[in-house]
């Protein structure tokens, strides 16, 4: 990836229940968070953030108001996903390229492409890196981490609200020193 220019660390929050209410196959996007990091000083360039208001099920459960402190008002006046995703990607995707869409894991990536689906919009992203996977090769770490314990792995407090996807993303994006640079953890 030596042409790389860009990192794009997306970290989305969708609908969801703890009581089996909401089937996963139906859970939508309700927040788009994105960094975009300059791939040579892994510093954040640009970044984005949209509630969506979903369509399947409108009403959020009170579980992820909880988790996410996303409240029903946030999502009622939210653009819908295809609005939202294009305002994404006029904002940090067309014009600046190469880059790769990151997260935590694969769970962004799988949301990304179920929502594309059910709006019958094309997705279209670049190639996607998993930044937990290469954080655990990078360091040597047997076991996967999860954001919050990678960062506190680092050394870094976690900034803003977790579960909120722009703090999400930022965080995600303060860590990519260690993901793909040349920090090492100290142990």
């Amino acid at each position: 990836m030596s042409d790389l220019r860009f990192y794009l660390v997306i970290d989305l929050e969708a609908t969801t229940s703890d009581d089996g209410s909401l089937p996963p196959e139906q859970v939508e996007t309700i927040e788009i968070g994105a960094v975009l990091a300059d791939a040579r000083t892994l510093l954040p360039v640009d970044e984005f953030q949209s509630f969506v208001r979903p369509i399947r099920h409108p009403r959020l459960h009170p579980f992820v108001t909880k988790l996410t402190g996303i409240a029903q008002a946030m999502v009622d006046g939210a653009p819908l996903f295809p609005e939202a995703f294009g305002a994404l990607r006029a904002r940090l995707i067309d014009h600046r390229h190469p880059l790769v869409f990151a997260s935590w894991g694969r769970y962004d990536h799988i949301q990304l492409e179920r929502d594309c689906g059910l709006h019958g919009i094309a997705n279209n992203m670049p190639a996607h890196v998993n930044l937990k996977t290469m954080f655990s090769e990078k360091q040597g770490l047997k076991k996967k981490q999860g954001m919050a314990e990678a960062l506190k792995l680092c050394g870094l407090p976690l900034e803003g609200t977790h579960h909120r996807g722009i703090d999400d993303a930022r965080n995600i994006a303060r860590m990519l020193p260690w993901i793909v640079g040349d920090k090492r953890l100290t142990r």
